[in-house]
């Protein structure tokens, strides 16, 4: 069913860089495609690849060089010039391993397991964030929209300090996190009184209107409420976000996703599954109430499900994912058309990436291989098509890895061959040799 258009606001596309970080020209083609696109706008979630510097600098990665201060600027000088808007994301509160996992900060933690959450009374704390956040809106000439996160944080209210606080009548762990968001974004307007502060909503989604209204937060945020399923429901959507407004936050934002949603290790992008997640999110728009002011959507393209996690699609695969959501915000559908205009546009076949099928599992299974008892004929033609996957795959692995170091740093190269070329190709040269020694008892 066609569904109206995206109806206003920004088009952002999320760039996370907590893995597989492009290097710096084609980062700038990446940019360049995405305007060409119709994206107006980047939200760039840097981690550890921003150049941070006295106290802060052990921040930066050490697999790969940060960016440069250079670098950070001549990409926003870029985008600039694309016409689009760069938001940066600093995480706040939680997913902040690659701040945590750091053995001198590993006493800011809200429980000493759960790397990703910071301890919302430690002083020292609130201190590291802020001085982050200092340098990330200094490095961003002009700069008028930052996204704080506040996205999933785990394990609060478990560690010490938030027990004894939680100890006192009436205190609950929703009044937790929204005293230590509220306690950021107010450091932010004092510090730059214009800044427009964006945050992730899931942590305020169990919460009555009430609370929101009596947490001083109301005013200081614009809730980003993200949903990336192809179930999306609509009604439900809908009703959060007249929840939100009716609190006082009638400023609001959507995110979608083009990628790195699927599961936490998929390499290979679903279009399909993505294009039906954009075409959910333009129902909700085209049913909210006219009190509802939609800032803008957000395509997110996740690379990590947290920074100490597998690397999920990288983004060239995922091109053809992002375009086709593009075209569906922009038309209200991915009709022939709209599809014909992204495969001309990429210089591709298809807008759906084929998966390469790797085994056959019908005549060759552990309980036939233990006991020997296979078709010969049809082993042979498994050995077959099973070598001639080998062959390829060690043939094309070498070009594979010269193509990625030009885009990603060596490091991305290595992480990713052996997380979806090894565990492939092992068991290939496996299956080649158990076949020949099994039908060898089936044939005299």
């Amino acid at each position: 069913m066609e569904c109206p258009s995206w109806p206003r606001g920004k088009k952002l596309v999320h760039l996370d860089l907590k893995g597989a970080p492009p290097r710096v020209e084609y980062l700038h083609e990446l940019i360049e495609l995405f305007s060409r696109l119709g994206a107006d706008g980047l939200l760039v979630e840097y981690e550890d690849m921003f150049p941070y510097d006295g106290e802060l600098k052990l921040l930066q990665a050490t697999a790969q060089p940060a960016y440069s201060r250079e670098e950070v600027l001549s990409m926003q000088e870029f985008a600039k010039s694309k016409g689009m808007e760069v938001i940066p994301l600093v995480q706040t509160f939680g997913h902040m391993e690659f701040v945590l996992k750091h053995r001198p900060l590993w006493g800011l933690r809200e429980l000493a397991p759960c790397v990703g959450t910071l301890n919302p009374h430690s002083e020292d704390g609130v201190r590291l964030v802020l001085e982050m956040l200092r340098q990330v809106v200094e490095l961003h000439p002009g700069l008028n929209t930052l996204h704080i996160g506040a996205d999933e944080v785990y394990m609060l209210g478990e560690g010490e300090q938030s027990k004894l606080w939680l100890a006192s009548p009436g205190r609950t762990v929703e009044q937790l996190f929204l005293s230590h968001v509220t306690k950021i974004a107010k450091a932010i307007k004092e510090t730059w009184p214009h800044m427009t502060i964006i945050m992730w909503d899931d942590m305020m989604r169990g919460m009555n209107k009430d609370i929101l209204k009596g947490s001083g937060l109301v005013g200081l945020v614009q809730p980003m409420l993200w949903d990336y399923t192809t179930d999306l429901d609509v009604d439900k959507t809908v009703s959060l976000l007249e929840m939100y407004c009716s609190a006082g936050m009638s400023e609001l934002w959507a995110a979608s996703s083009f990628k790195g949603s699927t599961s936490v290790y998929t390499c290979v992008t679903s279009t399909q599954r993505h294009v039906e997640n954009h075409l959910q999110w333009l129902k909700v728009a085209a049913s909210l109430s006219a009190a509802i002011n939609l800032k803008g959507i957000a395509i997110t393209g996740w690379q990590r499900y947290d920074h100490l996690s597998v690397l999920c699609e990288l983004m060239p695969v995922a091109l053809p994912s992002l375009a086709a959501c593009l075209q569906t915000l922009l038309h209200g559908q991915l009709s022939a058309e709209a599809q014909s205009k992204v495969t001309e546009r990429l210089g591709i076949s298809s807008v759906e990436v084929e998966v390469m099928e790797r085994f056959v599992r019908g005549w060759f299974s552990p309980y036939q291989r233990q006991r020997k008892m296979v078709n010969p004929l049809i082993n042979m033609q498994i050995h077959s098509q099973a070598s001639t996957y080998l062959a390829a795959l060690q043939q094309q692995a070498e070009a594979v890895r010269e193509e990625m170091v030009r885009l990603f740093p060596e490091s991305t190269a290595q992480e990713w061959l052996e997380e979806h070329v090894s565990p492939v190709m092992v068991p290939l040269q496996r299956i080649t040799e158990e076949i020949i020694n099994c039908v060898k008892e089936m044939v005299p």
